[in-house]
């Protein structure tokens, strides 16, 4: 096991042992450590409070452990959570996301739709994702009717959770009020 993934276990098991989900760990310049975590079992998810609880502890840990870095970082992964685990994926699906292939599929290497699961045994999962073909633009006019028109059959496209290289889900906002 190399150093990366000794650092990636050590944190994982103090955030998970405090309660909370391990997300991601990243190594960025100048010797900060990022760490996002998650809190799906509490409504409003990850606060300050418990950025800062993680924080302490980490930083205790990594001093014992004799981890070299200069800054640690802890924050909720936000409204475009990276999804890197099999869990994720099971547990967002109905969810608009964002997904980037290693090879392209059918010429595509974004695809972007609605996750309806994830299935398959372990090390062998596939996602399925539910994508909407938009309707072919031609000129300024057409450009102008496609935006307008509705989007066409969904098609539905199975990928190997081994395939992907980045997942993120899609934000959903609304700014309008619900009268």
């Amino acid at each position: 096991m190399g150093v990366g993934a000794q650092l990636t276990e050590l944190i994982e098991r103090t955030v998970e042992g405090l309660g909370y989900e391990f997300v991601e760990l990243e190594r960025a310049g100048g010797g900060l450590l990022r760490v996002t975590l998650d809190a799906p079992q509490t409504p409003g998810g990850v606060g300050l409070d418990d950025c800062e609880r993680v924080s302490r502890q980490l930083t205790r840990v990594l001093e014992v452990e004799g981890v070299d870095y200069e800054r640690l970082e802890v924050s909720s992964p936000g409204l475009d959570r990276r999804l890197s685990r099999p869990r994720d994926f099971a547990r967002f699906a109905g969810q608009q996301v964002l997904v980037q292939l290693r090879e392209p599929v059918d010429g595509r290497r974004r695809l972007r739709g609605r996750l309806v699961g994830l299935s398959g045994a372990a090390g062998a999962e596939r996602i399925t994702l539910e994508l909407a073909e938009d309707a072919p633009a031609q000129g300024a006019k057409g450009r102008r009717e496609a935006a307008k028109a509705q989007p066409g059959p969904a098609r539905m496209v199975e990928v190997a959770l081994a395939a992907i290289d980045k997942a993120r889900l899609v934000p959903q906002l609304e700014f309008g009020s619900k009268r």
